[in-house]
């Protein structure tokens, strides 16, 4: 066999029937191998950026491994924000891409660039295969380490000629199996059980675990008061009594201010963000922490934990359940005031009941949460109507809520629905996206329409770009720089030119039946909502702040205050 024809034999190994890219001169001759296998679907996006988020958002709905494959030169650098982003959230990803003929690295030669050298700080490893012999090693291992750990890209470069070259079958060696064995938890039981205010934070890791079930299991035995970061959503599930929702920027009052009064923070499978913590040295200042966590490199590297736990997350949750079942905590009092915080503090936005009122972005999310399946996966973009996704659509779990966190990635919505619904084709998934985000990668209404994916689109037109606004209103005295777009293109036509069917709402009586329209139809189709200019993501904390500082529409400048700056 030839190097192409040994990857795909490492994709049956490893059961990696799905893959996302675009071919080009220098990968075409793992193209011409997959003529002739009919186990692997390869998906043919319209931008390459768009073949890394789709894989990206599949990894992310299925939790398996995405791939997506490219050319050299320009379609390897159009992967790179899409890899970025898979390794800002540490999503597993194998990125493979074509390279120039080995003869002709470094002499300039027509599409070279250099991968390794552009790629070293968004992959958790990288190759550039210099022969054909080694390639089917350094499959095995990608596959592995992209997966195993803390998870997250891997990239393998590889020379036109290796792709071609006849390889030796050499038996590979059958991967090490390794006990998940868990560390001692005596001193962070006894802080538990010391604690008077402790809180559950989680995050992201959680899901990356593949710990859900063991997660929820230790929920209900501690009845901890919990909060959770963007990429934590869903893991307590819907009927949790005692979450509190997403703490940060745009968290709930209730879920940061039992971060604030908290005297216990036990942290697990988060990275203590900027975002979630608002200033570091005004974060839950009266607590000590107990911090579990994969990755070594994320104990101590913001904040020094009194606890340090470094492990599996599964073993270690069920462990920490086992003791608590036998010695609950006596925490009533705690308990008590923290569902009194959600009461009040919570995101709990009454819609607006006049029929012919404009469409607010709160009152959209509620009812789509209200109307849609509860195994729905919702596929956000990056900006207000993302938030507004985060504080008030009701996730049973965390895979249900795919959404760009580390790097903020506009344009990431739209290709990771497509990856999501090629992760599961009977599932209903919704891009929820902003007129902003959609331009980034409408070309990928084409996937869509090509593999007929039944992908509902729901577009939130503000005609601006809502979230830069509204910290330019709040933070820069309402001086508007370049947010504008009111020349937006008529996004119903726009979908009907993709033969995508698609309906215009832009009153409060019109959402059911938008939302029932799109759900119902068998297909692929896009509700275009209208809403305000001027509506803006509440609370909000300015970013350095602390986040005892939010700032809700209370505190909103005046119109006399606007007029004043203009």
């Amino acid at each position: 066999m030839n190097g192409a024809q040994h990857i795909l034999e490492a994709f049956h190994r490893h059961h990696i029937s799905t893959v996302f890219g675009y071919p080009g001169g220098c990968i075409m001759p793992l193209y011409d191998a997959l003529v002739d296998d009919v186990d692997v679907e390869h998906v043919l996006c319209r931008h390459e950026q768009g073949c890394a988020l789709a894989a990206d958002g599949y990894a992310r709905a299925s939790g398996k491994l995405g791939v997506c494959i490219a050319t050299s030169g320009p379609g390897a650098t159009n992967l790179i924000t899409g890899v970025a982003n898979a390794h800002r959230d540490s999503i597993p990803m194998l990125v493979i891409t074509g390279q120039v003929p080995s003869a002709l690295i470094g002499t300039d030669a027509f599409q070279e660039t250099d991968v390794l050298g552009m790629t070293l700080g968004i992959v958790k490893h990288s190759y550039l295969v210099d022969d054909t012999n080694a390639l089917p090693g350094i499959m095995e291992e990608a596959i592995e380490l992209a997966q195993s750990g803390r998870p997250g890209p891997v990239w393998i470069d590889i020379p036109k000629d290796v792709l071609l070259n006849d390889a030796a079958h050499t038996p590979l060696p059958a991967p090490e199996q390794q006990s998940a064995g868990c560390p001692d938890l005596t001193q962070a039981l006894a802080m538990l059980r010391e604690a008077r205010k402790p809180l559950l934070y989680s995050g992201g890791g959680i899901s990356l675990a593949h710990a859900e079930d063991s997660f929820r299991r230790f929920a209900e035995s501690s009845a901890l008061p919990a909060v959770v970061t963007l990429k934590g959503i869903g893991n307590p599930g819907k009927h949790n009594p005692f979450n509190l929702g997403m703490l940060g920027m745009h968290g709930s009052r209730a879920a940061n201010r039992a971060v604030d009064e908290c005297d216990m923070l036990l942290v697990i499978g988060a990275r203590l963000d900027d975002r979630a913590t608002g200033k570091l040295d005004g974060f839950a200042p009266n607590a000590r922490m107990i911090h579990v966590d994969a990755d070594a490199a994320e104990i101590n590297k913001l904040r020094p934990a009194d606890v340090a736990i470094r492990g599996d997350l599964n073993a270690i949750l069920q462990a920490l359940a086992t003791a608590l079942q036998e010695n609950p905590l006596a925490i009533s009092t705690w308990q008590k005031q923290c569902r009194n915080w959600h009461t009040t503090g919570g995101f709990q936005a009454a819609d607006n009941e006049e029929p012919l009122a404009p469409i607010t972005g709160p009152a959209f999310i509620r009812q789509l949460s209200r109307i849609a399946p509860d195994d729905t996966v919702i596929a956000c973009d990056v900006g207000q109507h993302q938030m507004w996704v985060a504080q008030h659509y009701e996730f049973d779990h965390p895979r249900h809520h795919l959404t760009s966190g580390g790097l903020g990635t506009m344009g990431f919505g739209l290709p990771a629905a497509i990856g999501a619904q090629f992760a599961d084709r009977r599932r209903t998934v919704i891009n929820v996206t902003g007129d902003g985000s959609f331009m980034m990668n409408a070309q990928e209404l084409a996937t869509i329409r090509r593999y007929n994916l039944p992908v509902k689109l729901i577009v939130m037109d503000n005609q601006c770009l809502g979230m830069v606004r509204q910290q330019q209103e709040l933070f820069y005295n309402n001086r508007e720089s370049q947010i504008d777009l009111d020349d937006n293109p008529d996004f119903v036509a726009m979908a009907r030119a993709f033969d995508i069917p698609a309906l215009h709402i832009e009153r409060t009586d019109q959402i059911r039946r938008g939302i029932e329209t799109i759900l119902a139809y068998n297909g692929p189709m896009l509700l275009h909502v209208a809403i305000s200019r001027e509506e803006n993501v509440w609370p909000i904390v300015k970013p350095g702040a602390s986040n005892r500082e939010m700032i809700d529409e209370t505190r909103r400048p005046s119109t006399a205050n606007k007029e004043q700056v203009a």
